[in-house]
């Protein structure tokens, strides 16, 4: 073809990608040719016949070869949408899912109880990532004290993009291995996590795009995937206030072994589990004795 126009690209690429098992094959010949074209995706059909320049081409297909390579369109354009706002991500920092969506609401749940009593609560995301989880919180529930923790240097640099970009509310970053930096004492209304939960002999069985594209310390939970639960669990106790609730994210299938490791800590006086919109049990609510 001598002329390529935004509708006949989207056209051929769709249908190239659908070849090469692309999920989403339109939605992701669309997003990537509006961040190639710096237009939105509203724009490619109000300007359906315009032709594109050989620059604009070029670059559209080296965004189509990263695709092929499996490369998450998440990294390719540098934005994920999660809860209600479109982050910052980028290689070495684990893609937000919809999935953890659920974790934001039923930590606001807890701090708008918490506010209507008339208290501030102490809040610190461990693992903070992208920093997706902790401003959407902060954002959807002002008035509280909000921290997050990262080991990754990576991760942390993300999250500050992201908490200075998008969050309403201030939100605190530290470097930390979970809760290893903070004091063992009572000091949090609210911990919560999105671990990595995945056991160490399923990575190999993962999407190629997750595989070889997102962090592995973010995915990887060791032996039964419930590594970095226990060590959470062993020091979350000492630094959660009376009453206080720990919240994490864990495998669909992990509900028992989950419930068997809690009975190993004794402060722990209530767990409850959460079901996503699937139906999975994706939340472990651990709550601290008076």
């Amino acid at each position: 073809m001598d002329v390529w126009t935004i509708k006949s690209i989207l056209s051929w690429t769709d249908t190239y990608f659908s070849q090469q098992s692309i999920d989403s094959p339109r939605l992701t010949a669309e997003i990537l040719l509006a961040q190639a074209l710096g237009l939105r995706r509203l724009d490619l059909y109000l300007q359906h016949d315009r032709p594109l320049e050989k620059q604009e081409l070029a670059a559209f297909k080296l965004l189509i070869r990263r695709r092929i390579a499996r490369e998450p369109v998440a990294y390719i354009t540098g934005y994920k949408g999660f809860f209600k706002d479109r982050f910052r991500v980028a290689p070495g920092v684990l893609i937000p899912r919809p999935d953890t969506e659920i974790l934001v609401e039923t930590a606001v749940g807890i701090l708008l109880g918490i506010k209507q009593s008339g208290r501030q609560a102490r809040v610190v995301e461990l693992g903070v990532g992208s920093g997706a989880v902790i401003v959407s919180i902060a954002n959807a529930c002002d008035g509280h004290l909000y921290f997050g923790s990262d080991l990754s240097c990576d991760a942390l640099g993300v999250a500050r993009l992201n908490v200075d970009e998008f969050a309403q509310t201030r939100v605190a970053l530290f470097r930390g291995n979970w809760l290893e930096a903070v004091a063992p004492r009572p000091l949090f209304d609210l911990i919560l996590s999105n671990p990595p939960y995945i056991p160490s002999a399923d990575i190999e069985r993962l999407a190629p795009e997750i595989r070889d594209h997102e962090p592995r310390q973010a995915l990887d939970g060791g032996g039964d995937g419930l590594d970095a639960v226990r060590v959470i669990l062993a020091q979350a106790g000492d630094r959660l206030l009376p009453s206080g609730r720990l919240i994490l994210e864990i495998g669909f299938d992990q509900r028992p072994m989950v419930k068997s490791v809690a009975e190993g800590f004794s402060w722990v006086a209530e767990l409850d589990f959460i079901k996503d919109l699937a139906g999975h049990h994706r939340l472990a609510v651990f709550k601290k004795i008076n």
